[in-house]
């Protein structure tokens, strides 16, 4: 064989080697970090649940996830050890640098469309619109005399008042 033929499973080879080194590397400092953990430290699981460490055994972690909230997890189920500024910031919503105070959005975003006096206009028109589909028989109806209209909503009234006959009920036979 030539080196030619056998350079593709080099190439192969050494990709998967390389593969395997990144991901155990990434372990160990999984592991790394997980064995740091203190009790008083801010963590985040990896179902993203935040919490302060306050108890570490071997394989467990006894987690203070609120005022007499306390949760037993394994040391596996944390995804990052985090640092008190952090971790305050995101629990407690704690911001000690802002930047600008300028660039935060509105909670209305009214203010952020320009209006023109053509659109505020036709948006005080205080006339109803009536989006209901209308029968074929009802819009030939009203084009109609008024009189017509009038006689079509008696009978109409007079068939609601009817009662109506059930197929399945108590009815004779």
């Amino acid at each position: 064989m030539s080196l030619l033929t056998l350079l593709p499973f080099i190439v192969l080879i050494g990709a998967m080697f390389l593969m395997t080194r990144s991901a155990k590397k990434k372990q160990q400092q999984a592991i790394d970090m997980r064995n740091q953990m203190q009790p008083g430290s801010g963590v985040r699981t990896i179902g993203g649940m935040y919490a302060t460490v306050k108890e570490v055994s071997e394989d467990t972690v006894l987690l203070d996830a609120g005022p007499g909230v306390e949760l037993l997890f394994a040391k596996n189920s944390i995804g990052a050890v985090l640092s008190d500024e952090e971790y305050n910031h995101i629990v407690h919503g704690a911001e000690h640098d802002l930047k600008s105070d300028a660039d935060i959005v509105p909670d209305d975003a009214s203010s952020l469309t320009e209006t023109d006096a053509s659109s505020d206009a036709a948006a005080s028109d205080d006339t109803p619109v009536d989006f209901g589909k209308k029968d074929e028989k009802e819009t030939a109806d009203t084009a109609d005399e008024p009189a017509d209209a009038d006689a079509d909503a008696a009978d109409k009234a007079k068939t609601d008042e009817q009662p109506k006959k059930s197929e399945g009920g108590s009815g004779t036979k």
